[in-house]
């Protein structure tokens, strides 16, 4: 049954973690304009698109900004609780703190189911649609936007490198173009200075070289006798079909990260990942077992011969004729043999670190539902104990925790990716280490602790000083 204490809780938290959620939802949308600011500045992008793009990356950052809502909202109500004596008359009434906590924990506990929905049902298709949107708007790179010192690739075909640009960027210098050509040597344009620009319906992009020369090499592979040609010119126009700067809409398939699946589609990938050992096996028998002719004789009952023929040497069991045919032979059958276990064992190695990618993101997405239930227990407490509402005290230990939260959940997944540790315990690294610290400052705030008041760390360094003192003063009348 709800009663008005619950209702003057919740009236006083809804507010703060609406706020909370969406500072720390533009913040960290920012963060991620501000990491591929490069990448999406002179891109001639329509407002459909930068909408989708600020759409999809506002929902991938939903399950981080609400463990960090929550905790910044529960010390900032707890905080302006305290703040106003509402805590002290409430616990003067007889209330427990862990009694007024508890509607505020259902909420936490539905907040905690939301963000695992969320981040097994919206987060998979929204990394899914913001990789591919991100891939298109990155390659679109227009022509205007070369580096100077650079070489780019962008062109299909082309590398071009600019020594040089004006700062109207169509006066080029120190041009450098390589054509490939997939025969014996690229082609090459050098030039000393250039106009570069687009065509007025911008379907094409032109360099108007001047000064420079043009190498060019005729041949077949593999045959030394080429023809080398250089070709110089006071003027030279180089035309680029700008088709390949322009957004192509990629499929959703040409992307796979585990990031993308579901729980079931990762529990699925993983008992897959798992049993790829006995493919190893079998292949492992039908690929190398030929180039061992011993092996087809290989007997159960076979029994080592205990007082083997004396030691000889290949000269004296062969001919020298046969010799060295026979050394070659053997030799190239271990080469195959080795080369052939190097390529199963490369992908075996492959096999177990993409096995552990996905037993990362499936730990990931209990381990942020469970971060709102463990901020929260780390928030509530805190905000009882110091006192304090408002914005400045609350957001700096919430800035606090949270960076020891992600902290501790990127050094989990470094140790798992490293192999020091497994997916279980790195993942919830975080969980394990904030846990204990919510049950001390709980345990502390339900016997109103004065651990952050500085008055109570004043009184006690004033008696510490006077003990200090009184002390020298016994110690000096000994003497």
């Amino acid at each position: 049954m709800i009663k008005k204490l619950d209702i003057l809780i919740i009236r006083s938290f809804i507010g703060p973690f609406i706020a909370a959620f969406a500072i720390s939802l533009f913040v960290l949308t920012m963060q991620f304009f501000w990491l591929y600011i490069d990448d999406l500045v002179g891109k001639g992008l329509d407002l459909l698109t930068v909408l989708k793009l600020i759409g999809l990356v506002t929902l991938f950052w939903v399950p981080t900004a609400l463990p960090l809502a929550l905790l910044f909202s529960s010390i900032m109500t707890f905080g302006n609780l305290g703040e106003s004596f509402e805590l002290v008359a409430i616990k003067a009434a007889g209330i427990p703190l862990l009694r007024f906590m508890r509607p505020l924990l259902i909420i936490t506990f539905f907040i905690c189911g939301l963000a695992f929905l969320f981040a097994n049902n919206i987060i998979p298709v929204t990394q899914l649609k913001l990789a591919s949107l991100k891939y298109d708007i990155i390659v679109s790179k227009p022509s205007v936007h070369i580096k100077e010192g650079v070489f780019y690739d962008k062109i299909d075909g082309y590398i071009i490198k600019l020594g040089r640009k004006e700062k109207n960027d169509s006066i080029v210098h120190d041009v450098v173009i390589f054509e490939k050509v997939y025969s014996l040597q690229d082609n090459i344009l050098i030039a000393d200075r250039g106009i570069m620009r687009l065509t007025p319906d911008k379907r094409f992009l032109e360099f108007i070289l001047i000064d420079g020369w043009r190498y060019q090499e005729k041949g077949v592979r593999n045959v030394t006798n080429t023809e080398f040609n250089r070709m110089g010119f006071k003027e030279y126009k180089k035309v680029f079909d700008m088709k390949s700067f322009q957004m192509n809409k990629s499929g959703d398939s040409a992307f796979y990260d585990p990031k993308m699946l579901s729980v079931r589609q990762l529990n699925t990938a993983i008992d897959s990942l798992k049993h790829s050992d006995s493919i190893y096996l079998k292949k492992s028998k039908t690929e190398v077992s030929p180039y061992l002719r011993f092996a087809r004789y290989e007997d159960s009952n076979w029994i080592p011969v205990k007082n083997p023929l004396p030691k000889t040497t290949p000269a004296q069991l062969f001919s020298d004729s046969i010799n060295q045919f026979l050394i070659d032979a053997a030799a190239n059958q271990l080469a195959t043999v080795k080369g052939t276990i190097h390529v199963m064992a490369t992908d075996q190695t492959e096999k177990l670190a993409s096995l552990e990618l996905h037993e990362i993101e499936w730990h990931r997405k209990f381990t942020l539902s469970a971060a709102c239930l463990v901020l929260f227990l780390i928030g509530a407490p805190l905000g009882s104990i110091i006192r304090k509402g408002g914005l400045g005290t609350p957001l700096v230990f919430a800035i606090i925790f949270f960076v020891v939260f992600h902290l501790f959940n990127t050094f989990g997944e470094k140790f798992v990716k490293s192999g020091q540790t497994n997916p279980l315990a790195g993942m919830w690294l975080s969980t394990f280490v904030l846990i204990p610290i919510g049950v001390f400052l709980t345990y502390k705030a339900m016997g109103d602790s004065q651990l952050f008041n500085r008055e109570f760390y004043y009184r006690a360094y004033k008696k510490l000083r006077v003990f200090l003192v009184t002390f020298k003063k016994n110690k000096s009348h000994e003497r």
